[in-house]
Order: structure tokens, then sequence, then C-alpha cells
């Protein structure tokens, strides 16, 4: 995997422009008195634990011929260099999932997401045995990370361990906000594994039992579809439950998926 790196004008030519060449180099000139610096620097160091980069860190008031040269002007300031040139980053602090965004467009993959992809396998192949192991070996590698916590919960929720999903969703704060809705979805699933369970007596209770079966199943189109219908028709069911459902499907789905996009502008034109 990649590791991390001090640079100062010494060094610069061969730990970044001559080590892009096999692999890519993120270069983050930061300031000590730089508040969003100290907010992007865990960020960074957490993600070069799953991908294969360098992390160059560069103190703009230790080397100001180094930033000038570069024309940073703001901290703090990422570049990334890949194959002996150096590319324009960011400035200021992205989301990680926009950081991530930008890594793949060096055709750098995650190691923990190849991982969870083995594990979600596993699961839909019902091998609960591989998926459990492959779980083990990644909270020995990567503990306490959100992602890995939420994949975990979703393990859970499948064998039907709802309280122990729920506590372990519980573990990620607000301040986690690239994962915190996300959490608060999977929450949401938990209750609609309960609402599965329950056809109820007439009508209403099936569709909306058949709601959250569609959910579980991730077909979330149907769901959005189902639960709209009842949101538009019955509106008061269960304190205008389908409207809820509705928006815990967005959690899950996140703001940038295509189906919230859609159905929340849907939803507002029936809601207004």
């Amino acid at each position: 995997m990649g590791y991390a790196v001090v640079v100062d004008p010494s060094n610069f030519h061969k730990e970044v422009i001559e080590n892009s060449y096999s692999k890519p180099v993120v270069i983050d000139f930061f300031a000590t008195w730089c508040g969003p610096c100290k907010l992007l620097k865990p960020i960074l160091e957490k993600l070069l634990q799953e991908y294969d980069f360098i992390l160059a860190t560069i103190d703009i008031d230790a080397h100001p011929n180094l930033a000038q040269q570069f024309a940073v002007e703001g901290v703090p300031d990422v570049k990334i260099a890949f194959q002996g040139n150096i590319n324009q980053g960011f400035v200021g602090v992205l989301p990680e999932a926009e950081i991530r965004d930008l890594l793949k467009q060096y055709n750098l993959t995650s190691e923990l997401d190849k991982k969870i992809e083995e594990m979600r396998q596993a699961m839909t192949e019902k091998d609960a045995a591989k998926a459990k192991q492959l779980l083990d070996e990644l909270f020995s590698k990567y503990p306490n990370n959100p992602q890995l916590i939420i994949e975990a919960a979703n393990f859970l929720i499948r064998l039907n361990r709802l309280e122990d999903a729920d506590k372990m969703l519980s573990t990620i704060g607000v301040e986690q906000k690239d994962y915190y809705s996300k959490a608060q979805g999977m929450k949401s699933l938990i209750e609609f594994k309960k609402m599965a369970n329950i056809e109820g007596e007439n009508e209403l209770d099936q569709q909306f039992s058949q709601g959250a079966k569609y959910t579980l199943s991730e077909n979330y189109e149907e769901a959005l579809k189902l639960f709209l219908n009842m949101v538009e028709n019955h509106r008061q069911y269960k304190n205008d439950g389908a409207r809820k459902a509705m928006i815990s499907i967005f959690n899950l789905l996140g703001n940038t998926h295509p189906l919230t996009k859609q159905y929340q502008q849907e939803l507002m034109m029936i809601l207004y």
C-alpha cells in the first residue's frame, strides 16, 4: 500500500516527480496554523491505508519557494503528481467521497472496497461463514472504519440480529457526515425488516409491508413508487408513515443517487 513522506526542496524531485512514474503522488501543501488543513489530514491518512499512493506533505511556511513555484495561494492545496506531471487536485477540504472519486481518476482502487465486494459476494451466495471471516479480517486491519461498520450492520440485519446491528450503527456519530445519514438509513432498514414481518389485516398494511420487502430486496424504485402512491392517497396512514419511509430510502441511497433526485422532486410536487 501507500506511504507518507515529508517533502522539501532537496528531495522533491525524487520523492514526487520520480516516484510519480510508479504510482500517483498526492501532494498536500499545508500550514501548521491552518484549521482546514487539520481537518483534511486525517482524511488523507485514512485513505492512505486503503489506496496505493504516496502522500507528500509540504509545509508552505517552511518551504515558501515550493509554494510559490506551484502557485499555492491558499491552504490546504492538494495537487496530484502522475507520470511526471503536476495536476491540480483541489483547494480546501472536500468530502471523503469526492476525494475517493478523484483518486479513481488515477486508476486507484481501495483495498477495503475490494474486500467488501468479496464479502458482499459471499453474502449473495449465502456463505455466512466466509462473509464473517472476511469481516473479521477487515476489522483487524481497519478498526472503527465507518464504511465497514455499515457493511457489518447489513450482514447482521440479514442474519436477523437486529439489536446487534442497531448498536453497531449507533457508534457512527453525526460528526462523521459522510456516513451518518447512511447509518440512519440502515437503522431504518431495521425498521423495514420489522415492518416486512407484519402483514397486517387490511390492504394498506399489506401495501406498507410490501414496500418494506421491496426495500429489503434493494428494489428501491418499486418501493418508492408504492410509498409515493400511499403518500398521495393515504397521507395519514401510520402518521405519515409512507413519507417517512421514502425519506429513509433517500438516506439509504444518498442525496446524489438518481432515484433520490427523481422521487424527492415527485414527493415535493405531491406535498406542495
